[in-house]
């Protein structure tokens, strides 16, 4: 029996326009397929999702979330669309 991955979400978008446009949606929704499409599940308190945020700051509400649950080494793989996004 294989042990399945817990496996986590991120997505940013910079600019309240880009989060009202549905930017994170279109994110979270490729995300979640990729997830799907590799035979993973993801709990929904495993989504880490910064509307609205600058790339400019590591200071930001969610990705400080990601790094807590990181460092505690609870999850196995983290899906980013791009690595800008981090």
């Amino acid at each position: 029996m294989t042990q399945r991955l817990v496996v986590a979400l991120y997505a940013r978008v910079s600019s309240d326009q880009q989060a009202k446009s549905g930017t994170i949606d279109s994110q979270v929704t490729a995300l979640r397929e990729r997830i799907a499409a590799d035979g993973e599940s993801l709990a929904e308190d495993l989504c880490f999702i910064d509307a609205g945020v600058s790339g400019a700051t590591l200071i930001r509400p969610q990705l400080e979330r990601l790094r807590d649950h990181a460092a505690l080494g609870v999850i196995d793989r983290l899906y980013v669309l791009s690595p800008d996004r981090l």
